[in-house]
């Protein structure tokens, strides 16, 4: 093999499969050109076998090298440390690297999308959505944030007020409120550059609070693409 043969090997990119699990909805996406997103229901029955059956299911056909899973929940080890909220049993410490026969990196689905819409810096994520995701990026150095619980108001917690819950028990008014109040207590506590606030409710705020840029739910895919692709990026 020539010397330019050996560079070309050496910095080839594998193919991932990115993966986003929710409670509604398993997605994914293959890093390969032209690959278009698809999608498997899910919700409060579905075990990590029928996860993994699923997504196999949509992949068939597919070529890929390496996989990357955004799971709603916290990890630790490479796996789940407890079964999702949403869904159904069989999560923590599961070895999808196992189940897929393909090398796995599992990482809480708020930082997915987080790495995905990294731009450098400091960087807070908040992912409004069912609950409260979040997410932080220090100088490329990503770590998932579990505040969703932490007491805000009346004895009750953030996601309290910010979840989907709260939007439609409390309408979109006062939900926004609450939103805009967390984001500013947050982001004097926490100091980030830029916030970026993700999550399917994001499409809720006609604006957005000071410091702040809109994310999207297909960063999640391009996140777990940078988990493989990009070295800087320290989990």
């Amino acid at each position: 093999m020539t010397a330019k043969k050996n560079a070309a090997a050496a910095t080839s990119k594998p193919v991932v499969l990115s993966i986003d699990v929710g409670g509604s909805h398993v997605k994914i996406l293959s890093s390969a050109p032209g690959a278009t997103e698809l999608k498997a229901d899910s919700g409060p029955s579905m075990t990590a076998l029928q996860m993994v059956d699923a997504v196999k299911g949509l992949a068939a056909g597919l070529s890929y090298d390496v996989i990357s899973i955004g799971y709603p929940g916290p990890v630790k080890g490479n796996a789940p440390l407890r079964d999702p909220v949403n869904l159904g049993p069989g999560w923590a410490g599961h070895d999808f690297a196992a189940s897929f026969g393909k090398p796995v990196k599992l990482v809480n689905d708020a930082l997915m999308q987080a790495i995905g819409s990294y731009d450098g810096g400091r960087m807070l994520f908040l992912g409004l959505g069912t609950g409260l995701g979040a997410a932080i990026i220090l100088e490329n150095v990503a770590q998932p944030l579990e505040i969703a619980h932490l007491p805000y108001k009346k004895r009750r917690s953030f996601e309290d007020y910010v979840g989907e819950h709260a939007l439609e028990a409390r309408g979109k008014k006062k939900w926004k409120s609450a939103v805009f109040d967390v984001v500013d207590k947050l982001n004097a506590a926490i100091l980030p550059d830029y916030i970026v606030i993700g999550g399917g409710n994001v499409e809720k705020l006609d604006d957005l609070p000071e410091n702040c840029r809109r994310g999207d739910n297909l960063h999640a895919f391009d996140g777990g693409f940078r988990l493989w692709h990009d070295a800087r990026i320290v989990v």
